[in-house]
């Protein structure tokens, strides 16, 4: 199983970023998929997770991002950020699980000036 994101970038505070992530097969074979994120000096935290059609996210996050998948294609995933603040700038991962095995994209670096 392979994950690539992309879409990261520099961005405005009250600006909006779209996260890809391609997966090598459909993302109705996983249990999970999900955006995590990692800032210098911190731990790798979720951001938001897609389990089904039931999304979770981090308090942090509700409101203002938004996960999801491409229904045609099936190997798409999306993480919609609206509203960017400076606290968000990380390097954001996507990750998908089955059978107990966890699989992650090699990470996009969102920077959100103030």
């Amino acid at each position: 199983v392979q994950l690539q994101a992309s879409g990261g970038g520099l961005v405005q505070a009250g600006g909006s970023l779209r996260l890809s992530c391609v997966v090598s097969e459909s993302t109705f074979n996983f249990n999970g998929i999900g955006w995590y994120r990692q800032a210098p000096g911190e731990e790798r935290d979720l951001v938001a997770i897609l389990r089904g059609r039931s999304p979770d996210y981090a308090d942090s996050v509700k409101g203002r991002f938004t996960i999801s998948r491409d229904n045609v294609q099936n190997t798409v995933m999306y993480l919609q950020m609206n509203n960017l603040r400076p606290e968000d700038t990380a390097v954001y991962y996507c990750n998908a699980v089955k059978s107990r095995q966890s699989y992650w994209g090699q990470g996009t670096l969102v920077t959100v000036s103030s």
